[in-house]
């Protein structure tokens, strides 16, 4: 599984870009504001779900953890792939998806091409309890550049519970768990989930 890419920006198209890693170029499916902050001849990291089908085996990109999961999420939906899951992700950011699903705003989700009435009720009904951390989280800046916390209490207690449920499906206690996220994140208070629980797992196996 390649889960992320870092290298020269070669090529910039329509829905895609190609990063050379290492003498290799990696087509990128990716969205239209991920596309717009590559630079044609500039290093550039993108996170990476790679999608393996019959026919076919590509290389999804996003600039954030969050878009990646929501991509991830969306995809949980009956009838609804890859595709349809980035066109959600070129119209509306993942915290207005998660907004737009928790309030059962079907006429927002409507507005990204492919999805009808009928699919826009079937993201509400099957994704409501699965969006909750993504509403209550993080949200886009709307410079442009990258995400930012919707309060840093709010996003540190969403993290917490995050990393938290990790460390315990890897076979830690509930109170080891909830001790190393409180413990790394006082010390980096901007740790994002990933970031959280690698530093927690480096202080359970006490590295």
């Amino acid at each position: 599984m390649i889960a992320s890419l870092r290298g020269t920006v070669i090529n910039i198209g329509l829905s895609s870009a190609v990063i050379e890693c290492h003498g290799v170029g990696y087509e990128v499916i990716t969205t239209p504001n991920t596309l717009s902050r590559l630079v044609r001849g500039e290093e550039a990291l993108l996170l990476t779900t790679m999608v393996v089908r019959e026919d076919a085996m590509k290389l999804y990109g996003f600039i954030d953890n969050e878009s990646r999961e929501m991509f991830a999420v969306l995809q949980t939906v009956s009838g609804l792939g890859p595709r349809l899951a980035l066109a959600c992700e070129s119209v509306l950011s993942p915290l207005e998806i998660a907004q737009a699903i928790s309030g059962g705003d079907s006429k927002t989700l409507q507005r990204v091409p492919g999805v009808g009435k009928r699919m826009a009720d079937r993201l509400i009904v099957e994704l409501k309890d699965k969006v909750a951390a993504f509403s209550a989280g993080v949200v886009e800046d709307s410079t442009g550049q990258g995400v930012i916390s919707a309060g840093n209490d709010v996003a540190s207690a969403v993290v917490v519970e995050q990393v938290s449920q990790a460390l315990v499906g890897l076979g830690f206690s509930e109170k080891q768990s909830d001790d190393a996220v409180t413990f790394v994140l006082a010390a980096d208070p901007t740790l994002d989930t990933s970031g959280a629980l690698r530093a927690a797992l480096a202080k359970l196996s006490g590295k």
